[in-house]
């Protein structure tokens, strides 16, 4: 299993401490990529182009770009150059977010998931491949523009990609997604994932490949599962650090896709209670209403030495890299290093 690190995206001051010096060093340690998200603040190209320059070997991925933030030709565009600056390293990892960011943050309305990524991958990909002018009619996206003076001239990329197989993995959590990506991408990232509740991620993916066309033979598709690390000596006192994360996910209002992710793993129970709290306001309350349990059972918290017991089951799980959330401390990085990589 290769292992990652997750930069994230930024809080309200700006980009964390060492965030170069952190980077070198995973790069040093064996860390196999380094990955940015962006949320409705800093986006995930311009931390990792930074990265990028300040380093050699490391992959570079974005989990995950917003495919609203946006047009496929312009996300191309953006994969492209920097495929071509960092000497073919990048991942180009899309995610359609949810309905709260599309239409509060992008303005736009918030598509039914599996048509739109089908139409927006295929116009990247053409893109990408820079070999004939590009036009594509789908249900949700199509170019060139056509309106009362005609359909425009298709263009074609005037710059040829360094790989026009440039790798592109997709976030997803419904099944119905999971199984489109398995279809049409080169990868999957899995935002929460439990090794120990992954059955119907499996028959997902199962049933992507076995659609006809599928792009990828299974021992070439990449599963990318993003976990938070809490070294502690203390269980509960490491679970304390991620129960508010885990609580403002699952609390949040309206069509709540993180939620349904953890109810399909079976925490109905602790979704529903934690919703509720968080729909009175309660928030401490909803907090505290994730049990360590279930911390435990998508986050790696305590010693290493329990860790590194914990981490045979995602070793044996789907998992093809884990991509850790850790703090930026020489330490914490080292330690998660010697842990996953031996």
């Amino acid at each position: 299993m290769k292992l990652g690190l997750l930069l994230g995206f930024w809080g309200p001051d700006g980009p964390p401490p060492r965030l170069l010096t952190a980077v070198r060093q995973a790069e040093a340690l064996g860390y196999e990529s380094v990955w940015t998200s962006e949320g409705h603040g800093s986006d995930a190209l311009t931390p990792l182009a930074w990265v990028g320059a300040h380093t050699t070997t490391i992959r570079l991925g974005t989990a995950m770009m917003h495919m609203a933030a946006r047009a496929p030709t312009a996300t191309a565009m953006a994969a492209l150059s920097l495929d071509h600056l960092s000497g073919g390293r990048f991942v180009l990892g899309l995610g359609l977010s949810g309905p709260d960011l599309v239409k509060g943050w992008y303005g736009q309305p918030f598509d039914p998931p599996l048509g739109r990524t089908r139409d927006y991958l295929a116009i990247v990909r053409r893109a990408l491949a820079a070999d004939a002018p590009l036009s594509y009619d789908g249900e949700y996206l199509s170019l060139p523009f056509d309106d009362r003076h005609g359909r425009a001239r298709a263009l074609t990329s005037i710059v040829n990609s360094l790989r026009p197989d440039l790798p592109l993995v997709i976030g997803a959590e419904g099944p119905k997604n999971v199984a489109l990506a398995r279809e049409i991408a080169d990868g999957w990232i899995a935002t929460y994932y439990s090794p120990y509740r992954d059955k119907h991620y499996g028959a997902a993916l199962d049933e992507g490949a076995a659609r006809p066309g599928a792009r990828r033979a299974s021992e070439n598709f990449e599963i990318i599962g993003t976990v938070p690390v809490v070294l502690g000596d203390d269980v509960e006192v490491a679970a304390d650090k991620l129960r508010p994360l885990f609580a403002s996910f699952i609390g949040r209002p309206g069509r709540n896709l993180h939620s349904q992710a953890f109810v399909r793993m079976g925490f109905e129970e602790v979704a529903a209670r934690v919703s509720e709290l968080w729909a009175e306001g309660h928030y401490k309350e909803a907090t505290a209403a994730v049990p360590t349990e279930v911390v435990e059972q998508l986050a790696l918290v305590g010693s290493p030495a329990k860790i590194r017991e914990e981490l045979e089951a995602w070793r044996s799980s789907l998992l093809t890299t884990l991509v850790v959330h850790v703090p930026l401390d020489p330490q914490s990085l080292q330690t998660v290093a010697e842990l996953v990589l031996g």
